[in-house]
């Protein structure tokens, strides 16, 4: 019995000594990729975007749209409200869509989760990404941003511009103009006067 006890006690420290060791061989370069145990679908042969293929005559797996096809629930004869844009390609001045405490709640809330990392939540462009590297986005605040025509924020936001990406994928179209809204009241917020202020709340004004 005693000895029985005494192999199975070298046993299990054998078995721990082997864990400890492997694990401290844990995160160092290797030049032989780790075993794959469990591959799942992780290894799986498929066509990845804008990647060769074989089948299509245009070497590409993906295929383009077909001219003139617009995607389900994309048709709109709108052209202002759904690029910003007049017919003559002018953004336009005013945001079609009407501006309300429900809507200025959604823009706030979208503007923080896609905006704000940057622009930071106020709009001065002093956002948490400079501080990874990032350039400096622009002051919402300056007089040349508050000059901007409403379809042109909604392009930007859109389409990207410079160091920015296209955020059309992310955003619907209507969060989109809310967001525009947002940044407009961000601009009042920062650069109002007594006059803006209605006359029954002055007197709450230190």
């Amino acid at each position: 019995m005693i000895h029985n006890r005494i192999l199975v006690k070298t046993i299990i420290i054998g078995i721990l000594l082997l864990v400890v060791t492997a694990g401290c061989f844990r995160g160092r370069p290797k030049r032989k990729p780790p075993v794959h145990l469990v591959p799942d679908m992780d290894l799986q042969q498929k066509y990845k975007t804008q990647g060769p293929g074989e089948f299509f005559p245009n070497g590409v797996a993906m295929r383009l749209p077909v001219a003139g096809t617009v995607a389900r629930g994309s048709l709109s004869d709108n052209i202002a409200y759904t690029t910003g844009k007049d017919k003559n390609g002018v953004p336009v001045k005013d945001n079609p869509v009407e501006v309300t405490p429900t809507g200025l709640n959604r823009g706030g809330e979208r503007y923080d989760i896609y905006c704000s990392p940057c622009h930071s939540r106020i709009g001065d462009g002093k956002g948490i990404m400079l501080s990874r590297g990032y350039v400096p986005p622009p002051d919402f605040h300056t007089e040349q941003y508050r000059k901007l025509p409403d379809g042109h924020l909604f392009d930007v936001i859109s389409n990207g511009i410079r160091n920015m990406p296209s955020y059309a994928h992310q955003i619907p179209v209507e969060d989109r103009w809310l967001i525009v809204s947002y940044i407009r009241a961000l601009q009042k917020s920062q650069n109002a006067g007594i006059n803006d202020v209605p006359e029954e709340n002055r007197n709450q004004l230190k």
